[in-house]
């Protein structure tokens, strides 16, 4: 019977530290995805279409497109920073390190719609 509660308790330490030690990419992921319902989703949509029904209105632009997906990553930063036509800048609502990786998560979009 010791036996078996000193294997539980080990399997308990080990699933901790293995939750502790999880890596942060994948904790930044959920992050980054919350910023992006938050601030992005209401005119772009969830798959970055801008098939909502704001972002037909505004004419909001398809992040998966290849006149978004082909802008460097500075020209993406300045877009979310400052804004562009009817999308509000971002500047003072977001972190940069929050802005990095919102053009990390557009950037993947086109692999997430296939």
């Amino acid at each position: 019977m010791r036996r078996v509660s000193f294997y539980l308790v080990q399997t308990g330490i080990f699933v901790g530290f293995a939750t502790l030690a999880m890596p942060s990419c994948l904790r930044a992921q959920g992050d980054v995805e919350k910023i992006y319902k938050t601030n992005c989703v209401l005119c772009h949509a969830a798959d970055g279409s801008g098939n909502s029904t704001s972002g037909k209105a505004l004419r909001a632009k398809d992040l998966a497109s290849s006149e978004v997906q082909k802008q460097s990553d500075a020209e993406l930063t300045e877009v979310i920073v400052k804004g562009k036509g009817k999308m509000p800048a971002f500047e003072k609502k977001l972190k940069p390190d929050d802005i990095k990786q919102l053009v990390a998560y557009v950037r993947a979009l086109p692999t997430k719609r296939k």
